[in-house]
């Protein structure tokens, strides 16, 4: 009789030690950041590799980062003319695959679009040195920006990249592309929106 009221206590004891553990997990997990950004989540939710075309226009958010001299430069500052955003990092093997499809658009849409490449600058994974000697390297020659400080992945809620995002010369969110782009999308977004027309 003793051996099972002790039984009982001990099961009960860990019952409530499990309850309270549980409790504390789900409390902290809400106030969690992940510490690295995936590379894509098309096998997590095959839905963001689509594209999302925004039915009612939505202002870009505003943020601050870095040219290749290091000068700081607001994203509102740019406004006037159409502009592709696309966020990238070295160590990401589908942004590497979509990037010279960016440097062909940027051969045929440069005068008409801006392009800011922005380099997830997270200073372990790649740095301003790494990711410029990476863009050297490949011969590329569209503008190259840094987002040394996170400002614009925490402005866009960044949660995979590549991402691929169209401002229109009012500001305004007219397109973004969670995933790798195909070539054949990246021109048809282009030939688009750039147009004011379309």
């Amino acid at each position: 009789m003793k051996q099972s009221r002790i039984f009982l206590l001990l099961s009960l004891l860990m019952l409530v030690l499990l309850g309270g553990a549980g409790f504390a997990y789900s409390a902290l997990s809400r106030q969690t950041v992940p510490e690295t950004i995936p590379e894509n989540l098309s096998e997590t939710v095959p839905a963001l590799q689509e594209e999302t075309n925004l039915p009612e226009a939505e202002t870009a958010p505003d943020f601050v980062f870095l040219n290749a001299d290091g000068e700081e430069i607001r994203f509102s500052d740019l406004t006037g003319t159409p502009l592709i955003l696309n966020f990238w990092a070295t160590w990401c093997p589908p942004c590497c695959g979509e990037l010279p499809y960016f440097e062909k658009a940027y051969a045929q849409y440069g005068g008409q679009v801006q392009f800011l490449m922005l380099n997830v600058t997270d200073g372990v994974r790649d740095t301003i040195a790494s990711a410029g000697k990476f863009y050297e390297d490949n011969g590329y020659t569209f503008p190259v920006f840094f987002d040394a400080k996170g400002e614009g992945s925490r402005a866009y809620r960044l949660l995979s990249i590549p991402l691929t995002v169209f401002v229109n010369a009012s500001g305004e969110i007219t397109y973004q592309h969670i995933g790798a782009i195909t070539e054949e999308e990246l021109f048809s977004v282009l030939e688009r929106y750039s147009n004011p027309d379309s």
